[in-house]
């Protein structure tokens, strides 16, 4: 038997679903850095503003997804006369394969830089099951 690379697969989702969010806002798709690693991948994604407390990242079936809120910074008895820069949340979603450890995926978030490690499963093992006479 020839030994095959087992590739990961992480792909960005053509088309997002319709949703219908509860808060009325822009909602941004974050830029992702995706790496291959020996052990695994990983995910950099930067979305400004949005702290460890703000962020959700869900995993149903083969569907991941990051999700960040950022709530504005107003200030006190000021209000906008010019704005360049808009806040907004963030959502972006991947199809992984059947390769990942959906059980060991880590992720860290940093100054607005959501790092997901998504490790390499093991391969199943073959075992040996006896068979005795009844």
């Amino acid at each position: 038997m020839e030994n095959k690379k087992q590739e990961l697969q992480v792909k960005e989702e053509q088309s997002m679903p319709e949703v219908e969010y509860t808060r009325n806002r822009k909602v941004y798709v974050p830029r992702v850095d995706i790496a291959e690693t020996g052990d695994g991948i990983m995910l950099v994604a930067d979305m400004p503003g949005v702290d460890e407390k703000n962020v959700d990242i869900t995993l149903e079936q083969n569907i991941l997804t990051i999700t960040g809120t950022v709530d504005p910074d107003y200030h006190k008895d000021y209000r906008i006369a010019y704005a360049e820069y808009n806040v907004g949340d963030y959502r972006r979603s991947f199809t992984i394969s059947s390769d990942v450890d959906r059980n060991k995926i880590k992720a860290t978030v940093k100054n607005g830089v959501l790092k997901l490690i998504l490790p390499k499963a093991e391969p199943a093992k073959t075992k040996k099951i006896k068979v005795r006479a009844v």
